[in-house]
């Protein structure tokens, strides 16, 4: 099975560790790790308070579920999904006391060093930086261009979250994750999930559903392109594996590689493959598509045609 950077439907793993370090709240390779338990700057449970305060905010208005008071703390509670690019982890950020929490899927992503660029190049294509030095070295993929592209990844994907959750809003087509906050590259959002359990909802690859829901998940399979192809952006890997459903709503995940379909000169051919990955899935099920139609539609909506 194909690695996706998409936390789909395992459970949580791992065990929490401890370290010490010159820094009270850090993360390491992937965590939240506390140090010394006396440091009087850390709160008296969970891991770290809040990073909210001086991150970069989803949009407004705000679900009610998202903490924003200086004494939340955040606890986390293992790791969701790993892949090439990033790792995801659950983490609570709730208000000691008191029943406000929130449970957040939060995506590291791995820094120049420990990601792979082999296909960078096709999606990199349309988004430019303002210095030439710095696009340069993202053309040479040196290790400060390496940098450069992972933080263009996590910017993207935080950007596009933040837009798409903002057009949903308007069209009552909601179809991606609420977009929590950023900080460099982590990037936390809103689980999808049971957050009792901490069970994420299993991708679309996984359900098993009868030709009435088959049929009400390509609707919204459908309607969620159109979103995108409004927004003149294409989701540039979507499959059946990095889309997830839960309690009968389909989700958008793993949106790093976005791309803007007008300023890339291959933006119609991503809308197409998009189209053709879910397309087949659907197909290979019973349920008749007209992929060419779709295309079509969808080239219009985003101003190619």
């Amino acid at each position: 099975m194909r690695e996706h950077d998409s936390y789909g439907s395992t459970t949580m793993r791992g065990k929490r560790r401890k370290f010490d370090d010159d820094d009270p709240t850090f993360v390491k390779r992937g965590r939240i790790e506390p140090a010394l338990q006396e440091d009087p700057d850390l709160p008296e449970e969970g891991d770290r308070w809040s990073t909210w305060d001086g991150a970069l905010h989803g949009p407004e208005p705000r679900p009610d579920w998202v903490r924003t008071e200086y004494g939340a703390v955040d606890t986390e509670l293992g790791m969701l999904k790993t892949g090439k690019e990033a790792d995801v982890f659950l983490v609570r950020r709730a208000i000691p006391g008191t029943d406000k929490i929130s449970m957040l899927a939060v995506k590291r992503y791995r820094d120049g060093d420990h990601r792979m660029f082999h296909r960078d190049a096709g999606y990199l294509e349309g988004r430019r930086v303002r210095r030439s030095r710095e696009m340069r070295a993202m053309n040479n993929r040196t290790a400060f261009g390496k940098e450069m592209i992972s933080g263009q990844w996590s910017a993207a994907e935080f950007g596009a979250l933040g837009r798409l959750w903002q057009i949903g809003q308007e069209s009552g087509l909601v179809c991606v994750p609420y977009p929590v906050q950023l900080i460099g590259t982590e990037l936390m959002m809103e689980f999808i999930g049971d957050w009792e359990t901490g069970e994420a909802a299993p991708r679309l690859a996984q359900v098993r559903v009868d030709q009435d829901q088959l049929a009400d998940l390509w609707r919204q399979m459908t309607d969620a392109l159109s979103v995108l192809a409004r927004a003149q952006v294409a989701h540039g890997d979507l499959s059946p594996y990095n889309t997830m459903v839960h309690d009968g709503r389909l989700v958008m995940i793993d949106l790093p590689q976005i791309v803007d379909v007008i300023a890339n000169p291959r933006g119609g051919e991503f809308i197409a493959r998009d189209v053709r990955n879910v397309a087949g899935w659907f197909r290979s099920r019973g349920l008749e598509t007209d992929e060419d139609a779709l295309i079509e539609r969808l080239h219009f909506e985003a101003g190619l045609r």
